[in-house]
């Protein structure tokens, strides 16, 4: 009786078999399930550059100071000068204490100042570069590396602010006699360049007037002097060159520079007059 009903189960053994084969054939051949793409790595943002905003005066007097105690100390600076190629743009108060009046027969001495008209009916304000060509402060550069020096001074380098100082004379002590300059801004012209900007002893110079027939209105906080531009290097590579007579004197300190802008402002900062070299 067995082998009757194992010859009857034979076909079905077959048929199961059958599609166990197909069924495993059918997974070899069906590709697996795809992977999702990973999203492309973001692009890192590109630096901000960072700029380096133009020197103003108190940046300029602590610059000043560093170059006076290097030399006082003889301690000679190394490396390559920061201060070479950067921007400045320095404003200094003017005709804080009234009236400077000056002959105009005078050679040009670098500091800004104002004075009456005959008629008291306009002001004028002037700023007449002193030649500094020949000074031993820029000596050896002129005959090869310069033609001419024009120099300003910054007065009060004792006070980083832009405003007029606020201690007043005493009137019952006379006159006060003024310090000694001893900061300021050499304006260089290369051998063989543009001459474009150089005043050749003419002064920079603006007329203030009154509304109407009115004469002016002196401010009490005076006016400010602007001005523009960029430093440059001495023949030794650096930006400022100090000297002193002696080793108690408080060493004269200037910085070599191409004037961009000279400009005469109210004490808001409203421009009254400017000159540009380009």
């Amino acid at each position: 009786m067995l082998m009757p009903v194992l010859s009857r189960l034979r076909p079905f053994a077959a048929l199961a078999a059958t599609g166990l084969a197909l069924a495993a054939c059918d997974r070899e051949t069906t590709p697996p399930p795809a992977t999702p793409a990973e999203p492309p790595a973001a692009t890192p943002p590109a630096p901000t550059p960072v700029l380096t905003p133009a020197l103003d005066r108190a940046g300029l007097l602590e610059a000043l100071a560093q170059a006076a105690s290097a030399y006082a100390a003889g301690r000679p600076a190394e490396g390559q000068d920061a201060l070479v190629g950067r921007q400045f743009s320095i404003r200094s108060a003017f005709g804080c204490a009234g009236p400077e009046p000056r002959p105009s027969e005078a050679p040009g001495d670098g500091v800004a100042r104002w004075s009456w008209d005959e008629a008291r009916e306009t002001i004028r304000l002037t700023l007449n570069p002193g030649d500094w060509s020949d000074s031993a402060l820029v000596a050896g550069a002129v005959d090869g590396q310069w033609e001419a020096v024009e120099g300003f001074w910054v007065p009060r380098p004792w006070m980083t602010a832009e405003g007029c100082p606020g201690v007043r004379p005493d009137p019952l002590a006379g006159p006060p006699t003024p310090s000694p300059q001893t900061a300021g801004l050499a304006a260089v012209f290369e051998a063989g360049g543009s001459r474009l900007g150089r005043r050749n002893g003419r002064a920079y110079s603006y007329t203030v007037r009154g509304e109407g027939d009115a004469a002016p209105a002196r401010p009490s906080d005076g006016w400010r002097v602007l001005m523009e531009g960029r430093f440059v290097a001495f023949p030794d590579g650096r930006a400022i060159r100090c000297r002193a007579a002696g080793p108690d004197q408080r060493p004269v300190c200037v910085a070599a520079v191409q004037m961009d802008r000279v400009a005469f402002l109210t004490a808001d900062g409203a421009t009254l007059g400017e000159w540009r070299t380009g």
